[in-house]
Protein backbone atom coordinates (compact mmCIF):
# COMPACT_ATOMS: atom_id res chain seq x y z
CA UNK A 1 0.00 0.00 0.00
CA UNK A 2 1.12 3.56 -1.09
CA UNK A 3 1.85 6.48 1.64
CA UNK A 4 0.38 9.48 0.22
CA UNK A 5 1.95 12.74 0.97
CA UNK A 6 -0.58 14.76 2.74
CA UNK A 7 -0.38 11.94 5.44
CA UNK A 8 3.45 12.74 6.10
CA UNK A 9 2.14 16.58 6.74
CA UNK A 10 -0.61 15.00 9.36
CA UNK A 11 1.48 12.54 11.13
CA UNK A 12 3.32 15.57 12.88
CA UNK A 13 0.67 18.23 12.72
CA UNK A 14 -1.30 15.56 15.18
CA UNK A 15 1.62 15.03 17.68
CA UNK A 16 1.91 19.00 17.71
CA UNK A 17 -1.02 19.50 18.34
CA UNK A 18 -1.07 16.43 21.36
CA UNK A 19 1.94 18.59 22.81
CA UNK A 20 0.29 21.69 22.50
CA UNK A 21 -2.55 20.27 24.35
CA UNK A 22 -0.61 19.31 27.17
CA UNK A 23 1.22 22.57 27.25
CA UNK A 24 -1.60 24.64 27.77
CA UNK A 25 -3.29 22.24 30.44
CA UNK A 26 -0.21 22.58 32.51
CA UNK A 27 -0.02 26.10 32.61
CA UNK A 28 -3.66 25.87 33.46
CA UNK A 29 -2.64 23.39 36.26
CA UNK A 30 0.34 25.74 37.38
CA UNK A 31 -2.02 28.82 37.11
CA UNK A 32 -4.68 27.58 39.41
CA UNK A 33 -2.39 25.84 42.12
CA UNK A 34 -0.99 29.19 42.52
CA UNK A 35 -4.43 30.58 43.20
CA UNK A 36 -4.17 28.47 46.27
CA UNK A 37 -2.93 29.62 49.53
CA UNK A 38 -0.02 27.78 50.67
CA UNK A 39 -1.51 26.21 53.64
CA UNK A 40 -4.09 24.55 51.03
CA UNK A 41 -1.72 22.20 50.55
CA UNK A 42 -0.46 22.12 54.31
CA UNK A 43 -3.12 20.93 55.56
CA UNK A 44 -3.65 18.42 52.86
CA UNK A 45 0.27 16.78 53.62
CA UNK A 46 -1.12 16.72 57.33
CA UNK A 47 -4.92 14.32 56.25
CA UNK A 48 -2.13 12.26 54.44
CA UNK A 49 -0.35 11.65 56.77
CA UNK A 50 -3.48 11.53 59.65
CA UNK A 51 -2.71 14.00 61.09
CA UNK A 52 -6.42 14.91 61.45
CA UNK A 53 -6.06 17.85 64.12
CA UNK A 54 -3.45 19.44 62.72
CA UNK A 55 -4.52 19.31 59.31
CA UNK A 56 -8.35 21.13 61.33
CA UNK A 57 -6.33 23.89 62.03
CA UNK A 58 -4.70 24.86 58.85
CA UNK A 59 -7.77 25.07 56.76
CA UNK A 60 -9.68 26.76 60.04
CA UNK A 61 -7.31 29.48 58.83
CA UNK A 62 -7.33 29.24 55.38
CA UNK A 63 -11.07 29.12 55.41
CA UNK A 64 -11.12 32.15 57.84
CA UNK A 65 -8.80 34.39 55.34
CA UNK A 66 -10.78 33.07 52.32
CA UNK A 67 -14.25 32.95 52.63
CA UNK A 68 -14.60 32.25 48.57
CA UNK A 69 -13.25 28.85 49.22
CA UNK A 70 -17.16 27.38 49.61
CA UNK A 71 -15.61 23.32 49.04
CA UNK A 72 -13.01 23.50 51.77
CA UNK A 73 -15.39 24.89 54.35
CA UNK A 74 -17.57 22.12 53.37
CA UNK A 75 -15.21 19.42 53.89
CA UNK A 76 -13.94 21.02 57.13
CA UNK A 77 -17.43 20.78 58.41
CA UNK A 78 -17.32 17.22 57.53
CA UNK A 79 -13.97 16.79 59.29
CA UNK A 80 -15.64 18.47 62.49
CA UNK A 81 -18.41 16.21 62.18
CA UNK A 82 -16.09 13.10 62.05
CA UNK A 83 -13.87 14.17 64.80
CA UNK A 84 -17.50 14.35 67.24
CA UNK A 85 -17.18 18.07 66.98
CA UNK A 86 -20.55 18.64 66.31
CA UNK A 87 -21.20 22.75 67.61
CA UNK A 88 -18.48 23.27 65.33
CA UNK A 89 -19.30 21.29 62.42
CA UNK A 90 -23.10 22.88 62.82
CA UNK A 91 -21.49 26.73 63.06
CA UNK A 92 -19.64 26.01 60.20
CA UNK A 93 -22.60 24.81 58.10
CA UNK A 94 -25.28 27.71 59.69
CA UNK A 95 -22.42 30.29 58.50
CA UNK A 96 -22.35 28.92 54.97
CA UNK A 97 -26.12 28.43 54.55
CA UNK A 98 -26.47 31.95 55.76
CA UNK A 99 -24.32 33.64 53.07
CA UNK A 100 -26.44 35.39 50.36
CA UNK A 101 -24.28 34.06 47.50
CA UNK A 102 -24.98 30.99 48.14
CA UNK A 103 -27.72 29.64 45.32
CA UNK A 104 -28.90 26.08 43.98
CA UNK A 105 -26.90 22.84 44.54
CA UNK A 106 -24.04 24.62 47.10
CA UNK A 107 -27.16 26.33 49.31
CA UNK A 108 -28.91 22.48 49.29
CA UNK A 109 -25.74 20.72 50.48
CA UNK A 110 -25.29 22.97 52.87
CA UNK A 111 -29.07 22.47 54.36
CA UNK A 112 -28.57 18.22 53.58
CA UNK A 113 -24.63 19.08 55.79
CA UNK A 114 -26.63 20.80 58.66
CA UNK A 115 -29.15 18.77 58.77
CA UNK A 116 -26.51 15.56 59.49
CA UNK A 117 -24.78 17.73 62.05
CA UNK A 118 -28.51 17.75 63.70
CA UNK A 119 -29.19 13.79 63.12
CA UNK A 120 -25.38 12.87 64.78
CA UNK A 121 -26.21 15.63 67.64
CA UNK A 122 -29.46 13.90 68.35
CA UNK A 123 -31.98 16.89 67.10
CA UNK A 124 -34.17 14.97 65.20
CA UNK A 125 -37.27 17.49 64.97
CA UNK A 126 -34.57 20.14 63.39
CA UNK A 127 -32.66 17.15 60.82
CA UNK A 128 -36.00 16.05 60.01
CA UNK A 129 -37.28 19.76 59.13
CA UNK A 130 -34.36 20.07 57.25
CA UNK A 131 -34.29 16.80 55.70
CA UNK A 132 -38.08 17.44 54.63
CA UNK A 133 -37.21 21.05 52.90
CA UNK A 134 -35.23 18.79 50.15
CA UNK A 135 -38.18 17.16 48.70
CA UNK A 136 -37.81 17.74 44.80
CA UNK A 137 -33.79 18.28 44.87
CA UNK A 138 -31.12 16.31 43.64
CA UNK A 139 -30.85 15.06 47.54
CA UNK A 140 -34.57 14.44 48.20
CA UNK A 141 -33.44 10.81 47.98
CA UNK A 142 -30.64 10.48 50.23
CA UNK A 143 -32.68 12.94 52.97
CA UNK A 144 -35.46 10.32 52.62
CA UNK A 145 -33.02 7.48 53.94
CA UNK A 146 -31.91 9.95 56.77
CA UNK A 147 -35.28 10.52 57.46
CA UNK A 148 -35.93 6.87 57.44
CA UNK A 149 -33.98 6.36 59.96
CA UNK A 150 -35.09 9.03 62.14
CA UNK A 151 -38.55 8.09 62.29
CA UNK A 152 -37.07 3.91 63.23
CA UNK A 153 -35.04 5.94 66.04
CA UNK A 154 -38.69 7.99 67.03
CA UNK A 155 -40.95 5.05 66.50
CA UNK A 156 -42.70 6.84 63.86
CA UNK A 157 -44.18 3.85 62.02
CA UNK A 158 -46.16 5.28 59.85
CA UNK A 159 -44.26 7.92 58.65
CA UNK A 160 -41.72 5.10 58.17
CA UNK A 161 -44.26 3.34 55.85
CA UNK A 162 -44.69 6.18 53.79
CA UNK A 163 -40.98 6.83 53.61
CA UNK A 164 -39.99 4.15 52.83
CA UNK A 165 -42.61 3.25 50.27
CA UNK A 166 -41.08 6.82 48.54
CA UNK A 167 -37.81 5.31 48.55
CA UNK A 168 -38.49 1.74 46.68
CA UNK A 169 -37.17 1.19 43.72
CA UNK A 170 -36.38 -2.30 41.86
CA UNK A 171 -32.94 -2.22 43.56
CA UNK A 172 -34.41 -1.97 47.01
CA UNK A 173 -38.36 -2.96 47.57
CA UNK A 174 -38.06 -2.43 51.26
CA UNK A 175 -40.83 -5.02 51.86
CA UNK A 176 -39.30 -6.41 54.25
CA UNK A 177 -38.82 -3.07 56.33
CA UNK A 178 -42.08 -1.97 55.55
CA UNK A 179 -44.04 -5.81 57.34
CA UNK A 180 -42.00 -5.28 60.29
CA UNK A 181 -43.22 -1.45 60.77
CA UNK A 182 -46.70 -2.49 60.52
CA UNK A 183 -45.72 -5.16 63.11
CA UNK A 184 -44.67 -2.34 65.13
CA UNK A 185 -47.66 -0.97 64.81
CA UNK A 186 -49.53 -4.20 65.72
CA UNK A 187 -47.36 -4.37 68.86
CA UNK A 188 -48.30 -0.96 69.97
CA UNK A 189 -51.86 -1.56 69.71
CA UNK A 190 -51.98 -4.96 71.19
CA UNK A 191 -49.86 -2.78 74.34
CA UNK A 192 -53.41 -0.47 74.17
CA UNK A 193 -55.47 -3.28 74.05
CA UNK A 194 -56.80 -3.36 70.61
CA UNK A 195 -56.81 -6.49 69.09
CA UNK A 196 -58.86 -5.52 66.27
CA UNK A 197 -56.55 -2.80 65.09
CA UNK A 198 -53.52 -4.80 65.37
CA UNK A 199 -54.71 -7.69 63.63
CA UNK A 200 -55.35 -5.26 60.26
CA UNK A 201 -51.70 -4.18 61.00
CA UNK A 202 -50.47 -7.65 60.41
CA UNK A 203 -52.85 -8.24 57.96
CA UNK A 204 -51.11 -5.56 56.07
CA UNK A 205 -47.47 -7.05 57.16
CA UNK A 206 -48.20 -9.64 55.40
CA UNK A 207 -49.32 -8.51 52.39
CA UNK A 208 -46.46 -6.56 52.12
CA UNK A 209 -44.34 -9.49 52.86
CA UNK A 210 -46.21 -13.07 52.84
CA UNK A 211 -43.19 -14.56 54.62
CA UNK A 212 -43.41 -12.49 57.48
CA UNK A 213 -43.16 -14.90 60.43
CA UNK A 214 -43.49 -12.36 62.99
CA UNK A 215 -47.27 -11.31 61.82
CA UNK A 216 -47.85 -14.93 61.94
CA UNK A 217 -46.93 -15.08 65.24
CA UNK A 218 -48.39 -12.19 66.71
CA UNK A 219 -51.98 -13.26 64.53
CA UNK A 220 -51.34 -16.69 66.44
CA UNK A 221 -50.90 -14.81 69.88
CA UNK A 222 -54.18 -13.13 69.35
CA UNK A 223 -56.52 -15.66 68.24
CA UNK A 224 -54.41 -17.62 71.62
CA UNK A 225 -55.85 -14.97 73.41
CA UNK A 226 -59.13 -14.74 72.20
CA UNK A 227 -59.63 -18.35 72.95
CA UNK A 228 -59.50 -19.68 69.39
CA UNK A 229 -56.63 -22.19 70.17
CA UNK A 230 -57.24 -23.98 66.77
CA UNK A 231 -56.68 -21.16 64.99
CA UNK A 232 -53.72 -20.06 66.70
CA UNK A 233 -52.09 -23.46 65.55
CA UNK A 234 -53.05 -23.44 62.01
CA UNK A 235 -51.07 -19.60 62.12
CA UNK A 236 -48.09 -20.77 63.63
CA UNK A 237 -48.05 -23.73 61.54
CA UNK A 238 -47.72 -21.42 58.57
CA UNK A 239 -44.77 -20.38 59.57
CA UNK A 240 -42.86 -23.97 58.45
CA UNK A 241 -43.61 -23.05 54.97
CA UNK A 242 -42.77 -19.20 55.87
CA UNK A 243 -39.23 -19.77 57.09
CA UNK A 244 -38.90 -23.02 59.10
CA UNK A 245 -35.81 -21.74 61.25
CA UNK A 246 -38.77 -19.81 63.07
CA UNK A 247 -40.20 -23.01 64.41
CA UNK A 248 -38.55 -22.72 67.93
CA UNK A 249 -39.73 -19.88 68.15
CA UNK A 250 -43.54 -21.37 67.78
CA UNK A 251 -43.09 -24.59 69.55
CA UNK A 252 -43.63 -23.44 73.22
CA UNK A 253 -46.69 -21.14 71.63
CA UNK A 254 -47.88 -24.27 69.88
CA UNK A 255 -47.51 -27.00 72.93
CA UNK A 256 -49.88 -23.87 75.12
CA UNK A 257 -52.79 -24.18 72.69
CA UNK A 258 -52.59 -28.16 72.40
CA UNK A 259 -52.46 -28.28 76.43
CA UNK A 260 -55.78 -25.48 76.06
CA UNK A 261 -57.34 -27.89 73.98
CA UNK A 262 -56.43 -30.89 76.18
CA UNK A 263 -54.26 -32.31 73.61
CA UNK A 264 -51.23 -32.33 75.31
CA UNK A 265 -49.55 -35.31 73.86
CA UNK A 266 -50.47 -34.93 70.36
CA UNK A 267 -48.48 -31.56 71.08
CA UNK A 268 -45.41 -33.43 72.12
CA UNK A 269 -45.97 -35.64 68.75
CA UNK A 270 -45.94 -32.57 66.81
CA UNK A 271 -43.01 -31.02 67.81
CA UNK A 272 -41.25 -34.23 67.72
CA UNK A 273 -41.82 -34.66 63.56
CA UNK A 274 -40.17 -31.37 63.48
CA UNK A 275 -36.94 -32.67 64.56
CA UNK A 276 -36.62 -35.27 62.64
CA UNK A 277 -36.80 -32.81 59.52
CA UNK A 278 -35.49 -29.97 61.39
CA UNK A 279 -32.98 -30.44 64.62
CA UNK A 280 -33.11 -27.37 66.45
CA UNK A 281 -31.06 -27.00 69.83
CA UNK A 282 -34.00 -24.55 71.57
CA UNK A 283 -36.87 -27.02 70.41
CA UNK A 284 -34.50 -30.35 71.59
CA UNK A 285 -34.61 -28.44 74.94
CA UNK A 286 -38.35 -27.84 74.80
CA UNK A 287 -39.25 -31.34 74.03
CA UNK A 288 -36.84 -32.81 76.64
CA UNK A 289 -38.23 -30.67 79.32
CA UNK A 290 -41.84 -31.90 77.74
CA UNK A 291 -40.85 -35.30 78.31
CA UNK A 292 -39.25 -35.41 81.55
CA UNK A 293 -42.37 -33.53 83.22
CA UNK A 294 -44.68 -36.06 81.44
CA UNK A 295 -42.75 -39.37 81.64
CA UNK A 296 -39.97 -38.85 83.68
CA UNK A 297 -36.01 -37.78 83.14
CA UNK A 298 -34.42 -41.04 82.55
CA UNK A 299 -37.27 -41.57 79.50
CA UNK A 300 -36.16 -37.91 78.60
CA UNK A 301 -32.53 -38.58 78.81
CA UNK A 302 -32.65 -42.09 76.86
CA UNK A 303 -34.87 -39.79 74.20
CA UNK A 304 -32.21 -36.88 74.15
CA UNK A 305 -29.65 -39.75 73.66
CA UNK A 306 -30.65 -40.90 70.62
CA UNK A 307 -31.19 -37.53 69.20
CA UNK A 308 -27.47 -36.91 69.76
CA UNK A 309 -26.57 -39.51 68.19
CA UNK A 310 -28.19 -38.56 65.14
CA UNK A 311 -27.20 -35.18 64.82
CA UNK A 312 -24.53 -34.23 67.81
CA UNK A 313 -23.69 -31.33 69.15
CA UNK A 314 -21.69 -29.84 72.24
CA UNK A 315 -24.90 -27.38 73.95
CA UNK A 316 -26.78 -30.67 73.17
CA UNK A 317 -24.43 -33.09 75.47
CA UNK A 318 -24.05 -30.12 77.85
CA UNK A 319 -27.79 -30.99 78.86
CA UNK A 320 -27.74 -34.61 78.53
CA UNK A 321 -24.87 -34.42 81.29
CA UNK A 322 -27.38 -32.85 83.49
CA UNK A 323 -30.22 -35.26 82.70
CA UNK A 324 -27.70 -37.72 83.84
CA UNK A 325 -26.34 -36.07 86.95
CA UNK A 326 -29.90 -36.09 88.41
CA UNK A 327 -29.57 -39.86 88.63
CA UNK A 328 -25.90 -40.54 89.27
CA UNK A 329 -24.32 -41.70 91.92
CA UNK A 330 -23.14 -39.29 94.55
CA UNK A 331 -19.62 -39.56 93.66
CA UNK A 332 -20.16 -39.07 90.35
CA UNK A 333 -21.93 -36.12 90.45
CA UNK A 334 -19.29 -33.59 90.78
CA UNK A 335 -17.24 -34.91 87.60
CA UNK A 336 -20.16 -34.77 85.17
CA UNK A 337 -21.13 -31.19 86.60
CA UNK A 338 -17.55 -30.22 86.02
CA UNK A 339 -17.32 -31.64 82.50
CA UNK A 340 -20.79 -30.33 81.51
CA UNK A 341 -19.73 -26.78 82.38
CA UNK A 342 -16.22 -26.94 80.29
CA UNK A 343 -18.57 -28.19 77.46
CA UNK A 344 -21.09 -25.28 78.04
CA UNK A 345 -17.56 -22.80 77.93
CA UNK A 346 -16.68 -24.16 74.82
CA UNK A 347 -20.36 -24.15 73.16
CA UNK A 348 -20.47 -20.49 74.83
CA UNK A 349 -21.50 -19.34 70.82
CA UNK A 350 -23.80 -21.64 70.12
CA UNK A 351 -25.97 -20.72 72.73
CA UNK A 352 -26.15 -16.80 71.43
CA UNK A 353 -27.99 -14.89 68.48
CA UNK A 354 -26.33 -13.66 65.83
CA UNK A 355 -26.85 -10.50 63.27
CA UNK A 356 -25.92 -11.75 59.88
CA UNK A 357 -25.28 -8.03 58.73
CA UNK A 358 -22.75 -6.45 61.10
CA UNK A 359 -22.22 -10.04 63.45
CA UNK A 360 -23.38 -8.66 66.88
CA UNK A 361 -24.70 -11.70 69.22
CA UNK A 362 -26.81 -11.29 71.63
CA UNK A 363 -28.42 -14.05 74.47
CA UNK A 364 -31.75 -12.52 73.46
CA UNK A 365 -33.44 -12.37 69.74
CA UNK A 366 -33.96 -9.36 67.85
CA UNK A 367 -36.26 -8.35 64.69
CA UNK A 368 -34.41 -5.08 64.21
CA UNK A 369 -30.37 -5.37 65.32
CA UNK A 370 -29.31 -2.88 68.13
CA UNK A 371 -25.83 -2.34 66.66
CA UNK A 372 -26.59 -1.93 62.94
CA UNK A 373 -30.41 -1.31 62.75
CA UNK A 374 -30.62 -4.11 59.89
CA UNK A 375 -34.51 -5.91 59.88
CA UNK A 376 -34.71 -9.43 60.20
CA UNK A 377 -30.82 -9.88 59.88
CA UNK A 378 -30.76 -11.91 63.60
CA UNK A 379 -30.19 -15.35 62.81
CA UNK A 380 -33.62 -17.29 64.28
CA UNK A 381 -32.27 -20.46 65.08
CA UNK A 382 -29.30 -20.42 67.42
CA UNK A 383 -27.88 -23.42 66.16
CA UNK A 384 -28.81 -26.79 64.93
CA UNK A 385 -27.95 -29.97 66.11
CA UNK A 386 -25.42 -31.07 63.16
CA UNK A 387 -21.82 -28.83 64.04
Amino acid sequence: MEIEAWWLILVPLVFGLGWLSARVDIKHILADSKLLPRQYFEGLNHLLNERTDKAVEVFVDVARHHSETIELQFALGHLFRRKGEIERAIRMHQKLLARPELKGAEKQTAQYELALDFMKAGLFDRAEELFARLDDTDLSRAARRHLLDIYQQEKEWKQAISTAQQLRDTSHTYQHEIAEFYCELASQAITRSQPAEAQQYLQQALGEHRKCVRANLLLGDLALAEGRAEEAIATWLKIESQDHRFLPFAAPKLLDAYDRLGRAEEGTNLLKGFLNSYPYLDMLDLVYERIARQNGVETASDYLSEQLRLNPSLPGYAKLLEARAITAPVERKADIEGLRKVILENSRSQAMYHCAACGFKARQYFWHCPACSEWESFLPARGQLKP
